[in-house]
């Protein structure tokens, strides 16, 4: 597959599912079933910086959500082995991610991109920072000194991230990103219009108010339910943590094409 230029939605759909990105993916059903558990049950770990209320109580409704926006497998007798996410979806999400990537590089906004997942989505989130910088978006810069959840919150290629023992480290918390936010509050500097993140990044900015793209697995409803109730402006479900990290290049060439920010 090559990763200079861009797929088509065929091609992309196929490389998706050989590399697992969707289709059947790694994530298992049980572990899928548990989070959607805590979820409902209000464990507040799993609502990755959104505030849900009581609105999600029956874990059956969020499952509901997710086969719909994500794909998985809707029977709740299916309780264990091997569940879905479906490729289609995939690119939809992506799709609606580069409509507002494309109308952030017209309008010239201001732009944070983030990631607690460094392992998987790093350069995923730093080509598209590049991409939106060279169309002339406002990228915002994270101030020096910033601290969270006994780690540093940090920026390398343009993308925040969370440090720890000097490296960088896995989160779902949403601790790194109201940090950022309001530093920049404090510090006068206008906040960002929109923010292409995941995990608890994501869901702090979407529930700050601000035009948010989150990718999101298949064992992390919240994001899906952020979209659902019109919190979140886009969720693109995928397996965020592959084999590897280069899979998700024809991806990003596929995003970054659509959104009209592709070099050449």
């Amino acid at each position: 597959m090559p990763t200079t230029a861009a797929p088509s939605r065929p091609d992309l759909i196929a490389h998706l599912i050989a590399t697992r990105i969707a289709g059947q993916v790694a994530t298992p059903r049980e572990n899928n079933l548990a989070h959607y558990r805590e979820l409902a049950n209000g464990n507040r770990y799993f609502w990755l910086g959104l505030e849900l209320g009581d609105r999600w109580k029956d874990e059956q409704d969020v499952l509901a959500v997710m086969a719909e926006r994500c794909g998985v497998d809707g029977d709740p007798e299916h309780r264990q082995g091997q569940d879905t996410i479906d490729p289609e979806l995939t690119v939809d999400g992506l799709d609606r991610a580069a409509a507002l990537l494309r109308g952030a590089a017209a309008g010239g906004l201001r732009v944070l991109v983030a990631t607690g997942h460094p392992g998987g989505l790093l350069d995923v989130h730093a080509r598209t920072a590049a991409a939106l910088a060279a169309a002339g978006c406002d990228l915002v810069r994270v101030p020096i000194g910033l601290a969270a959840d006994q780690g540093v919150v940090t920026q390398m290629a343009d993308v925040a991230v969370w440090e720890r023992g000097a490296s960088l480290w896995h989160t779902h918390s949403p601790q790194p990103m109201a940090e950022i936010l309001d530093a920049l509050v404090r510090d006068g500097e206008a906040l960002p219009d929109l923010v292409v993140a995941d995990h608890g990044w994501a869901g702090c900015a979407a529930q700050r108010g601000i035009d948010t793209i989150g990718y999101a697995d298949c064992n992390d409803p919240a994001l899906f339910i952020g979209e659902t109730e019109g919190t979140l402006s886009v969720c693109v479900p995928l397996d965020d943590h592959v084999t590897n990290a280069r899979h998700y290049e024809p991806m990003t060439a596929y995003l970054l094409h659509a959104a009209g920010l592709a070099r050449g």
